[in-house]
């Protein structure tokens, strides 16, 4: 059962139903996605919007009064609850999806880690590449990675609308996880009616480091079209030309070298833009041009030749950056191998919009405390990664209900501009008007636990971190050869 939410564009804004009835309408839902210490898990999530200060660690938020009851029903929930994640999702991609000035659906993918390198007995950790603040400072951490889903909205806001999560484990191929995610939030996304027949293609919005060609491949029966960033030293290669009269056709033309500016013909088109943060923005554009693939790697089980994916490379250069008066220019590229002047405005907007999504995972960690919990088990790390999410989508849904509680220092703002740490200040207030699902606790008593003076002799495993790759048994030393 998924929250059926009339659509904007079919019915007029006084249509629209009571942003409180909409929100009561989700609490309720998400209650009956847990079969399992439900109401535990409820009371959990309610507690971590009212408790009013950032999250440092899991035990305090049973101290808040809406978690009625101890903390061994908060570890209990966690480590032994049961979220029913299929109706979940349905949930969420029921509620109002944003969409830019053209009515289209941006989609924004990125991965963000829950770092654990401390964490020997925690199973399924990989390295997670993470950055550091000076030059050459990335590191690779052991770690959860998580790959999140999420539509942007349009202007300068803090806001996203998180659709989906996925935890990458060691042996994953990001890429088929990738397409795999989307697909699905693509699929229930059209089931709730917010994409239809004859609608804008949904856009997709990557960072570096994603296999761009193969999702635009892989995803090509679907209503989408791919942008993203690509680094600075790539190459790519125009149309092929003509055959001659003997020999084997060619398969690329010359090299389009973004290092190289001796390789760059004249742009087919340049754009030339005045922001408020950047100065003048400039773009240039190239159409038909594709990446050299061959059977190697992900596409060395590719029947046949390796396909031709042909885009535009957009090359998107600014005045200054906030704190950086030399910036480098961003280069793009869009599976649409033919897009235009308009396009191009449009697209390179679009992608700094997916920035935004750093903000959510930054509110994620910092306020709401994704990864404070010392969490054993994978599992465990994601029911409570849901229950963030839930709680950021609740954020979101009493957005028009919530009051201006600002600090005495704070300068007033509109309460359209409220950011997701501002509406969670005053929730307590607009929860206090609801109808809490979840059932008072009944009386228990404490287990007896391990007797004292007693010894653990169940040892936690140590596991592994990263791919466990099979080797071949090695012939030991000194053994006599054959023959």
């Amino acid at each position: 059962m998924s929250i059926s939410v009339p659509d904007r564009r079919a019915v007029g804004e006084e249509s629209v139903p009571d942003p409180r009835v909409g929100l009561v309408s989700f609490r309720e839902e998400f209650h009956r996605c847990l079969p399992a210490r439900g109401d535990a898990l409820f009371e959990l999530t309610d507690a971590l919007l009212c408790s009013g200060t950032a999250v440092r660690t899991l035990v305090e938020l049973s101290l808040a009064a809406e978690h009625r009851r101890g903390h061994g029903a908060l570890y209990d929930a966690i480590n032994c609850g049961r979220i029913d994640l299929a109706r979940l999702r349905r949930a969420l991609g029921g509620l109002t999806i944003p969409r830019d000035r053209g009515g289209r659906i941006v989609l924004a993918v990125d991965i963000s880690a829950w770092l654990r390198p401390d964490a020997p007995t925690s199973p399924q950790r990989g390295f997670c590449h993470v950055y550091g603040r000076g030059k050459n400072q990335a590191q690779l951490i052991p770690g959860w990675p998580y790959s999140f889903v999420a539509a942007l909205e349009t202007g300068r806001t803090s806001w996203t609308t998180v659709l989906d999560a996925v935890r990458l484990r060691p042996d994953d191929d990001e890429t088929v996880v990738t397409a795999t995610q989307v697909r699905e939030v693509i699929t229930r996304l059209r089931d709730a009616g917010h994409h239809r027949d004859g609608d804008p293609d949904i856009l997709l919005v990557f960072d570096a480091g994603y296999e761009l060609a193969r999702l635009a491949f892989v995803l090509a029966d679907l209503p989408v079209q791919v942008l993203g960033r690509m680094r600075s030293d790539r190459v790519l290669c125009f149309p092929a030309p003509p055959p001659g009269r003997t020999g084997r056709p060619p398969r690329h033309g010359s090299d389009f070298k973004f290092a190289d500016p001796q390789t760059w013909p004249e742009p087919e088109t340049t754009t030339s833009t005045d922001t408020d943060r950047y100065g003048t923005a400039t773009a240039a554009a190239w159409n038909r041009l594709h990446p050299r693939l061959v059977h190697r790697g992900s596409w060395a089980d590719h029947p046949g030749p390796p396909p031709i994916v042909e885009g535009t490379v957009i090359r998107l250069t600014v005045d200054h950056l906030p704190g950086d008066r030399h910036p480098k220019p961003v280069w793009l590229w869009y599976s649409h191998p033919g897009a235009g002047t308009a396009d191009i405005d449009r697209l390179w907007q679009m992608f700094l919009r997916r920035f935004d999504l750093e903000h959510t995972f930054r509110f994620f960690k910092q306020t709401l405390g994704w990864t404070a919990p010392k969490l054993r088990s994978p599992e465990a790390a994601d029911r409570w990664t849901w229950i963030v999410l839930v709680a950021y989508a609740q954020l979101r849904l009493a957005r028009p209900l919530a009051e201006d509680l600002r600090r005495p220092w704070e300068r007033p703002v509109p309460p359209t501009r409220l950011t997701p740490a501002q509406v969670r200040r005053g929730f307590s207030r607009t929860r206090a008007t609801m109808p809490v699902p979840a059932s008072a606790p009944k009386p228990s008593r404490p287990g007896p636990g391990r007797p004292p003076g007693s010894k653990n002799t169940h040892r936690a495993p140590h596991h592994h971190v990263g791919k466990r790759a099979e080797t071949k048994a090695r012939k030991p030393v000194g053994a006599a050869c054959p023959g």
